[in-house]
């Protein structure tokens, strides 16, 4: 595989000594539209990477505020191709790497070979998927490569060593760490385990590790870039967003308070 804008990011970062950071968005919400321009305030307030949500009817992996941008992204007539397009436009005036945060239904309702072709052309760097299990990974891990897309594996604290081990070994990109049991949403704090979890990845894989669920504070984003390569805010810049009003002034208050996250975790 040549390297994506992913692996080119992390092995920056890496040369700066600086953390990464990561920001969840669903797309679609509100609209396509305003996911192009979120995207790139995103970019300017020193995002490093965009987790686009590919929106899903049933997405067991996420709490009520990402459950519910997928909703809105739905109803405002989000689909496939429409996102597809929407990662296309950004393309026209971005290079920030971007990946598809995914449940598999739609994309095999689409056929996945296509689905991942569609990806790559619009402009999309890799995909994590959330449902699909490791053991039968196999024939899609191969559709991603062909296209060369990252493959973005999760680790979560109930994840045996062993299993951490095969699981790694397939990952490219960066390996996600889910920080607790349960699904997204903003928590009051890192959880315990977290960090001993880093360190069981770490000892087991050289690619990046990002650390990700429930992180929502500049404090608190700090405190896990201390921990792993690279920090995933997701519901924290949902509900800035959705609760900011859908104007400039509301977008650039949206935009500050992820800026604040971003620099606290450049900080380091």
């Amino acid at each position: 595989m040549k390297k994506t804008r992913v692996d080119r990011k992390f092995s920056e970062l890496q040369k700066q000594g600086k953390k990464g950071f990561i920001a969840y968005l669903g797309a679609g919400d509100p609209c396509l539209e305003d996911t192009v321009d979120i995207v790139l305030r995103l970019e300017d307030a020193g995002v490093d990477l965009v987790e686009l949500g590919l929106p899903f009817s049933d997405p067991l992996a996420d709490g009520r505020v990402n459950q519910e941008a997928a909703i809105r992204a739905l109803e405002a007539g989000s689909t496939l191709d429409g996102v597809m397009e929407c990662v296309a436009k950004i393309r026209e005036r971005s290079e920030i790497p971007m990946i598809f945060y995914a449940y598999m239904n739609p994309l095999l309702a689409r056929g996945f070979d296509e689905s991942m072709a569609l990806a790559a052309q619009a402009g999309i760097d890799g995909f994590l998927l959330l449902d699909l299990p490791f053991e039968e990974a196999g024939a899609y891990r191969q559709a991603l490569k062909q296209n060369n897309l990252n493959a973005i594996q999760l680790v979560t604290p109930t994840t045996p060593d062993e299993r951490i081990e095969k699981i790694v070994k397939r990952a490219s990109g960066f390996v996600y760490c889910v920080s607790r049991e349960g699904v997204t949403g903003v928590q009051d704090r890192i959880a315990e385990g977290a960090g001993a979890l880093v360190k069981r990845i770490k000892a087991k894989t050289n690619s990046p590790v990002a650390l990700g669920f429930g992180i929502g504070t500049p404090e608190q984003a700090r405190d896990a870039a201390q921990l792993a390569d690279a920090v995933v805010v997701g519901s924290a810049i949902v509900n800035q967003f959705h609760n900011n009003p859908h104007t400039p002034e509301g977008r650039a208050d949206a935009t500050a308070f992820v800026k604040q996250m971003v620099d606290a975790v450049k900080g380091i």
